[in-house]
């Protein structure tokens, strides 16, 4: 019996970085990281991603994606919603 075990998180670091490219710190850990002055945030058992900015010890939410099968889906949705509030 081969038993399966599928943590999104754990996949989330390596997917930042490929959608980013760039190196992001890790927080808490890796169920957050920081990219610039943004955080990206896991929560509600890995089905939420916060994107949330920084400002010194101030952070604000700026938007919510939902996680469904792809943490990189997910990262790139992110992204995209970054870019539109530029």
């Amino acid at each position: 019996m081969t038993m399966r075990f599928e943590d999104p998180a754990a996949e989330f670091v390596l997917a930042a970085e490929r959608v980013f490219r760039e190196q992001p710190r890790v927080l808490d850990g890796s169920r957050a990281l920081l990219l610039g002055d943004v955080k990206l945030q896991l929560e509600a058992g890995e089905r939420e991603l916060w994107l949330i900015e920084t400002h010194g010890a101030l952070e604000h939410r700026v938007a919510m994606v939902e996680v469904h099968e792809d943490i990189e889906l997910a990262l790139r949705e992110a992204k995209e919603k970054l870019r539109a509030g530029d």
